[in-house]
């Protein structure tokens, strides 16, 4: 049996925006944003958490530029795609500066696989943010231990969920000060500013995916999606009009607090 597919009814994929005049108001934020960065190097110690998104490469690529004593790191979930991979041994090629490996627990990793199988994650909720917990948060918070402060890309216009992100507050959840310096940052400072600098950023951009995750929880989208409906794109979301509001843990617990 054949399938007949209407091309017309097929919608576009993701493309990235290509900017190539500055945004309007992009010269305070960026000034702002290094500010606050400069702001976050005063508590020490201070680290960025990166995921390897444009955010966090933004964000790494203004404290190696600005010589910062705020140190990287990165959560190597084990489940990270290979673009993503590829693009950490870039990062640390370019810039002769180390982004730090987080793995999680051995032994919690043990449990987890004892406790359910990786396709867990798209029968049940739970299944999958105990699969966050583990891989992710958990990790972050053995990471996060110690510090008197941690660096976010944490922006306004990624979601419903995030429309009030400021940019700088306490972090309840983990105890140390949280800054988030690109919280005012629309998509098309990101890109100007990503090709004014040449940047680099992970290739699976240039192929439909607008927020990047795990592999197993992250989907390229249509252009007329919100660009976090490519993660964790099977979990019911809390407004279609938006997106989803499912999140791993990570920054819920802090803006809750």
């Amino acid at each position: 049996m054949s399938i007949e597919i209407n091309a017309a009814s097929v919608k576009p994929w993701y493309a990235r925006p290509r900017i190539v005049s500055t945004p309007e108001g992009f010269a305070q934020r960026l000034s702002q944003t290094r500010t606050k960065l400069q702001a976050a190097a005063r508590y020490a110690p201070c680290v960025l958490a990166s995921s390897l998104s444009v955010e966090d490469m933004v964000l790494f690529h203004l404290v190696a530029k600005g010589d910062l004593s705020i140190e990287s790191f990165a959560l190597d979930t084990g489940k990270l795609p290979a673009a993503t991979l590829a693009l950490w041994a870039e990062v640390e090629a370019n810039y002769g500066r180390k982004l730090a490996r987080v793995t999680p627990d051995a032994a919690e990793l043990a449990t987890l696989a004892a406790a359910q199988s990786d396709s867990a994650i798209y029968e049940t909720k739970a299944a999958r943010a105990l699969c966050c917990d583990v891989r992710k948060t958990a990790p972050l918070r053995r990471q996060l231990a110690g510090k008197a402060a941690w660096v976010t890309g944490l922006r306004k216009a990624q979601s419903a969920g995030r429309a009030s992100v400021p940019h700088q507050l306490w972090d309840a959840a983990f105890g140390l000060e949280k800054f988030n310096p690109l919280a005012d940052w629309t998509d098309d400072d990101l890109w100007y500013f990503v090709d004014r600098e040449n940047i680099p950023v992970s290739t699976l951009y240039n192929k439909g995916y607008a927020s990047i995750g795990c592999d197993p929880c992250t989907r390229p989208i249509r252009f007329d999606e919100h660009p976090r409906a490519g993660r964790w794109w099977w979990e019911a979301a809390a407004d279609t009009a938006t997106g989803t509001s499912t999140e791993c843990g990570i920054h819920v617990a802090a803006s809750t607090n």
